[in-house]
C-alpha cells in the first residue's frame, strides 16, 4: 500500500506546478490550463485523505466526482468566456484584457 506522505507530495508538486504556471503565464489558455491542475492536485489530497481515513465508504468518491464536474464546467465557462473576448479584442493575453480600462 502507499503511504499517505506520497500522495501529498504529488499533489503538493502538483500544485506547485499550476502556481507557477498562473503565475508566470500569460496566455490565458495556458492560465486556465494551471487553473485545473491546481484542482487536480485538491483532488488528490481530497482523495488521499478519504481513503486513509475511511476506506471503503463511497462519500468521498462521490464529493470527488462532484468536484470534477464543478471543474469541468468552469473549465467550458472559462473557454467560453476566452473566445468571446478573442473575439472582441483579437488576443488572449492576459496583460492586453484591460477591458475596464476605457
Amino acid at each position: 500500500m502507499i503511504p499517505l506522505s506520497w500522495y501529498l507530495i504529488l499533489a503538493a508538486i502538483l500544485f506547485g506546478i499550476g502556481l507557477f504556471g498562473v503565475m508566470a503565464r500569460k496566455n490565458t489558455i495556458s492560465i486556465l490550463m494551471s487553473l485545473e491542475l491546481m484542482m487536480n492536485a485538491i483532488n488528490i489530497n481530497l482523495l488521499a485523505f478519504w481513503s486513509y481515513l475511511y476506506g471503503q465508504d463511497l462519500h468521498g468518491l462521490v464529493f470527488v466526482a462532484v468536484i470534477f464536474a464543478a471543474a469541468a464546467a468552469e473549465t467550458a465557462v472559462g473557454l467560453a468566456l476566452i473566445i468571446s473576448v478573442y473575439r472582441r479584442r483579437m488576443t488572449v493575453l492576459a496583460d492586453d484584457l484591460d477591458l475596464m480600462k476605457g
